[in-house]
């Protein structure tokens, strides 16, 4: 990183300021062609991996890529503002964003689909006690992003 002043390192900020996102955003290979999708999504962390689950439709070209090229990158950023300046070199902007590196694989495990579905509802309610049907869980493609590698960047 090239501005170290910005970069954040301590695990517990990190996660502070992904649960502040909103929006996650994969980057798919697809044939040369760089494929991004914006994704809602819950964040966990189990036995120090950091996970992200997602959910989805079960067809599409986000399916297909994940069977095809599960390695993706991803990026979230939160608290965005434009700084203004008396001059255009002037202007700045506040931001918190997180990137990085990792791998998607697919939920099947019954438990861990509830699971990753709590954990979605979660991060946009603030409430962990959601009720889901066997019905509901079939409807509903879930997936999951293992972290390999990230960094954290603020400038507030």
């Amino acid at each position: 990183m090239r501005r170290k002043d910005r970069e954040v390192t301590d695990r517990e900020k990190i996660k502070s300021i992904i649960m502040n996102c909103h929006c996650c955003r994969l980057g798919f290979i697809d044939e040369g062609e760089v494929y991004i999708v914006p994704l809602n999504f819950g964040f966990a962390e189990k036995e120090g991996k950091m996970i992200f689950y997602f959910h989805g439709a079960k067809e599409g070209r986000k399916i297909e890529l994940i069977h095809k090229s599960p390695s993706v990158g991803f990026e979230l950023d939160c608290n965005c503002e434009i700084i203004k300046g008396e001059t255009a070199c002037g202007y700045s902007a506040r931001y918190q964003s997180v990137i990085g590196n990792g791998v998607v694989s697919f939920v099947n495990d019954m438990n861990e689909k509830y699971e990753a579905l709590q954990t979605i509802m979660c991060h946009y309610t603030g409430k962990d006690n959601w009720e889901f049907t066997k019905e509901m869980a079939d409807r509903v493609c879930v997936f999951k992003l293992e972290v390999d590698k990230l960094s954290c960047k603020v400038h507030l």
